[in-house]
């Protein structure tokens, strides 16, 4: 699983831009989180895909050809940081839903119960959320929510418009 941040113009149409060009060659977005920045005129989009290898590159390429597209950068490449939230609802009782989560390594909370179903939040890897889901499916599983992920990098280096932290993938 590769993660991409990009730039984008803030613009009517750009996201779908970005889209279609995944489309168009037969790549599937596995998740994808889009907000405005601290720029009004810019958004910033984090998606994962499954690409590898020479596919990778030539995605990164193909974005930073597209006229909405102000920076990208390859999260996998990088010292780089990643995070992804879930809501969940079990049919459980709270303290059950709590031995549940005892061997994982994410922050959790339990944000309501009533009627015995409880709803909880975890926050961490993807690899991670991915098992508890993959877990759950033996428990009386009722619905699931996730935020797509999300990823800065590390240190000095950013995803910004300035020539310092442009990345180009010619």
């Amino acid at each position: 699983m590769n993660h991409i941040a990009l730039l984008m113009e803030n613009q009517p149409g750009a996201l779908s831009r970005v889209i279609g060009l995944f489309s168009q060659r037969g790549y599937n977005i596995d998740s994808l989180s889009v907000a405005p920045t601290q720029d009004e005129t810019l958004s910033r989009l984090t998606m994962t895909i499954g690409e590898e290898g020479a596919d990778i590159n030539q995605i990164l390429k193909q974005l930073y050809k597209l006229v909405d597209v102000v920076m990208v950068q390859n999260l996998s490449e990088a010292d780089a940081l990643t995070l992804e939230l879930a809501i969940i609802k079990l049919n459980k009782a709270k303290t059950e839903v709590g031995s549940l989560l005892k061997n994982y390594e994410f922050e959790r909370e339990i944000l309501d119960e009533k009627d015995n179903f409880t709803v909880f939040k975890v926050l961490g890897d993807t690899k991670e959320i991915e098992k508890l889901l993959s877990e759950l499916k033996k428990e009386e599983f009722l619905e699931v929510t996730r935020s797509g992920t999300l990823g800065m990098t590390k240190g000095n280096e950013s995803l910004a418009t300035n020539d310092q932290t442009k990345i180009s993938y010619d």
